[in-house]
Parts: C-alpha cells; sequence; structure tokens
C-alpha cells in the first residue's frame, strides 16, 4: 500500500504530464519574478522616502508619514485588491477620457507594482532607521570637508548604513516572496494558485500543499543564506563585538 502510494505522489509531482511538477516551477519562478521586481522597486521607493522623511520639506515629510502609516495599517490583501482593481480601472478611465482604448496591464506588472508600493512603505521605515544609526561624526566630518550632498550620501551615508539595514531589508524579501501568494486571489499564476489549481483537479491537497511548502521553505533557506553572505560582505572591516 505505501508504495502504491509513493508511486502515486511521485507521479503527481512528475515534471511531464500527468504531473504538475512543471507547473508548480512555473508558478515558483512567476513568485521570484514579482518577488524580485516588487522588492528593487520597494528599495528605490524606500530610498526616496526614507531620504524624504530625513531631509524633505514638512509637507514632503507629512505625505510620506501618511503613505508609511496607511500601508501598515490596512491589511496587505486589502491594498492588493485596492491597487490592482481600482487603480487599474482608474488608469483606464483616465485614457477613455482622452480618446484613448482601454489597456490590458500584464499581471506580472501589476502584482510587482502592488507589492512594490507595499514593501517601498516598510523599506522607508527600515532604512530611515538605518540611516540615523550611522555615526554623526563621520558625516559632520565629511561636510567640513565641503563634501556635496549626493557625494556625501553616495560615499558616507549609504555604505556605512548598509550594514545596519541588511537584517531589516532580509525579512523584507522573505516577505515579498510570500506575500506573491497573496496574488492568487486575483487569479495570478504564482506558486499559491499554481498549487491550488493542481489540488482542485487531483483532489491531492496535502500532497500538493505539502510540495509547494516545501518550495517557498527551500526559498526560504537559500535567501537566509543569501543575506547572510551579503551582511558579511557589508560589515567587512567593521569591530565585532565582544562576547
Amino acid at each position: 500500500m505505501l508504495g502504491v502510494l509513493d508511486a502515486s505522489t511521485l507521479d503527481l509531482l512528475a515534471y511531464s504530464p500527468p504531473g504538475w511538477g512543471a507547473t508548480l516551477l512555473r508558478g515558483l519562478w512567476n513568485s521570484v519574478l514579482i518577488a524580485t521586481g516588487a522588492y528593487a522597486l520597494g528599495l528605490l521607493i524606500g530610498t526616496a522616502g526614507a531620504y524624504g522623511k530625513l531631509y524633505g520639506s514638512p509637507l514632503v515629510k507629512d505625505l510620506l508619514s501618511v503613505y508609511t502609516t496607511v500601508v501598515r495599517a490596512v491589511p496587505e490583501l486589502v491594498l492588493i485588491l485596492i491597487l490592482y482593481f481600482a487603480v487599474t480601472d482608474a488608469v483606464n478611465q483616465i485614457i477613455l477620457a482622452f480618446g484613448g482604448n482601454r489597456i490590458e496591464i500584464s499581471g506580472v506588472v501589476a502584482g510587482i507594482a502592488v507589492l512594490g508600493v507595499v514593501q517601498g512603505a516598510y523599506a522607508t521605515e527600515v532604512l530611515r532607521g538605518a540611516i540615523l544609526a550611522v555615526p554623526t561624526g563621520q558625516i559632520e566630518a565629511a561636510k567640513a570637508m565641503g563634501m556635496p550632498a549626493g557625494l556625501l550620501a553616495r560615499r558616507i551615508t549609504l555604505p556605512l548604513m548598509l550594514s545596519f539595514a541588511i537584517p531589516g531589508l532580509a525579512n523584507l524579501w522573505l516577505v515579498a516572496t510570500k506575500d506573491t501568494a497573496l496574488l492568487a486571489v486575483v487569479g495570478f499564476a504564482e506558486l499559491t494558485q499554481a498549487t491550488r489549481q493542481a489540488a482542485s483537479t487531483t483532489k491531492a491537497f496535502f500532497t500538493f500543499y505539502a510540495a509547494a511548502g516545501v518550495l517557498y521553505l527551500v526559498l526560504s533557506i537559500a535567501s537566509t543564506m543569501m543575506f547572510a553572505r551579503i551582511e558579511k560582505w557589508a560589515r567587512r572591516g567593521q569591530r565585532r563585538p565582544e562576547g
């Protein structure tokens, strides 16, 4: 009985039909693709947001505070539904108002944009805290030497704050990989949606959801190892705390 069950499970997870292995791996690839794009977009938004919160005008600081507060307060699933449907519809309404034709926004582009906005709010706070952790003496010394603001940020602030930011940014990446599962509610074929399709078709729910869990776990372990190496590189030359 056990051998039959094992054979059946392997058949279901096989790469070639009638197995669903290829479908699951395509879903995993889509998840990684969206997570990577959203993470990169979130870093861009977060970097601009962190500097805006620290050095922007009062209006900019207030707007950024509203942005980070709203995004972190509203459940991410609700934000995804609002941004995916409402914003897409608003864009089409504007295009139609100017005499254009309705457009279909790619699921990948929409997923990256939606999750990128969410990631940006959290990245703003992570990077703001990291910038504040940079020793003020080094920044003041650079200013005393007449270093322009752009050069100061590129050569002093950003390199020094990186070691403080890596742990938080690593967590954000792991959150991004898991948040892609929320896109299943809008029908995008990422790993969770692919798993749901395979499980509902074959009725082998435990097999496929367990397989999806293993794929997410492997992705998380690989990501953790990668960020550990990045953090080690970012802290090169720094004195380690004793004890």
